[in-house]
């Protein structure tokens, strides 16, 4: 029976959860699996290294400490933002996602946490840092 190595490319099917349960992704609900090379940091590591020695139709059910996903969260990716960074008549939602560029010009991805009188508090942590993340995954080929 053909099992996964690194370096296979794959197709899984999976669906992620937080510990309450609620459903954060599912390629499921996407209508397709997701394709991919094992071993070749295109997923979480953790993820990755579920694959070897699946074999095609095999189901695995694995939970994830933040250590093998996106990390603790940094206190210091919380930061006050002068409302004044953000185009005019910007509406400013608490948990809603703001995208922008640094200092150096390259793209961040932060939260609103906060909606201050001059500022913003936007954590740019991942939205899934210092969470144990629950996996079931199916692998549906091995290319």
């Amino acid at each position: 029976m053909l099992q996964v190595e690194n370096g296979n490319t794959v197709s899984v099917h999976y669906r992620g959860t937080l510990n309450d349960g609620t459903e954060f992704d599912s390629s499921h609900s996407r209508g397709e699996p997701l394709s991919f090379q094992v071993g070749a940091g295109q997923m979480i590591s953790g993820f990755d290294a579920a694959l070897p020695g699946m074999a095609v139709g095999e189901t695995k059910n694995i939970t994830l400490t933040p250590d093998q996903a996106y990390g603790e969260s940094n206190p210091e990716a919380i930061t006050d933002v002068p409302k004044s960074s953000f185009p005019p008549g910007f509406n400013f939602q608490v948990d809603s996602m703001v995208q922008g560029q640094n200092d150096m010009g390259q793209p961040v991805v932060g939260t609103i946490n906060e909606v201050k009188e001059n500022d913003v508090t936007i954590d740019f942590n991942h939205p899934m840092a210092g969470k144990d993340l629950n996996f079931e995954i199916e692998l549906v080929s091995i290319d």
